[in-house]
């Protein structure tokens, strides 16, 4: 593939995430307490999270390892850094639900699919043939982007990681009722385990700085972003004692 080609997908890959995210901010997303069966037919909710994130994970790593390019070493740490994320949320997070018995629609696996497989794709295939030694030194370790986007890259993944564990905890094993989460980032906000994938993800772009990676990190907030607005519609409406103080996304302003 022609590297302008290359380019011109990727800039039309932001395109679209800037174009649907008006749609997408009323659009509520049928799965976990907003879960429809009117999207058509349901699978595991277990299951369908494995395979929708598989796709972010291989593709990933099969257009990096596969690349031609001539892999700096630089580049491994991206490419550990990505995998790490994966390996946790495709592997690892799904088993540690507490849903047993819950549905997700068939339609949402597909549609994430899809999503995952373009920004596994377009990172990887720049990281494994595009990325040079020269843009990448070993020097590069020391660059300003790298120790901010790297700092942010994880306190982004803790953020993230400690909402997880707090939201899997909420639920003994066998409930299924939904209580208001406490403790860590959730003082600030109804939904950190967003705030903290966003964080991580713009992170990474400019820990990488590269256009693929802002391209993932666009998308991602423009997922998560409608999510958060909606869930903490959700919360306020169904907890009359919800705290009034706290904003949906991000701490003191949204």
């Amino acid at each position: 593939m022609k590297d302008s080609v290359f380019y011109l997908l990727v800039y039309g890959w932001i395109a679209i995430a800037l174009f649907i995210f008006p749609l997408v901010i009323r659009f509520i997303a049928p799965y976990g307490r907003h879960t429809s069966r009117k999207w058509g037919a349901m699978i595991d909710n277990r299951v369908g999270w494995i395979i929708m994130e598989l796709p972010a994970l291989l593709v990933f790593s099969g257009f990096y390892l596969f690349g031609s390019g001539d892999h700096p070493t630089v580049t491994w740490i991206f490419f550990l850094l990505w995998v790490f994320h994966y390996i946790n949320r495709t592997l690892i997070f799904p088993f540690r639900l507490r849903t047993k018995g819950k549905k997700m629609p068939l339609a949402i696996v597909f549609m994430a699919i899809g999503f995952n497989f373009m920004n596994g794709f377009i990172n990887g295939y720049y990281l494994g043939t595009l990325a040079t030694e020269a843009k990448y030194p070993i020097s590069y370790l020391l660059d300003p982007r790298f120790l901010t986007g790297f700092s942010i890259f994880f306190l982004g993944m803790f953020i993230n990681w400690q909402a997880d564990n707090i939201l899997i905890h909420l639920r003994k094993p066998g409930d299924t009722g939904y209580v208001i989460p406490q403790n860590g980032f959730f003082s600030f906000v109804s939904c950190p385990n967003h705030f903290g994938e966003i964080l991580e993800w713009f992170g990474f772009a400019i820990l990488v700085w590269s256009l693929p990676a802002l391209a993932f990190a666009v998308w991602t907030l423009v997922n998560l972003m409608p999510r958060a607005l909606h869930h903490h519609q959700w919360y306020k409406q169904s907890f009359p004692e919800y705290p009034p103080e706290r904003k949906a996304l991000l701490p003191f302003i949204l």
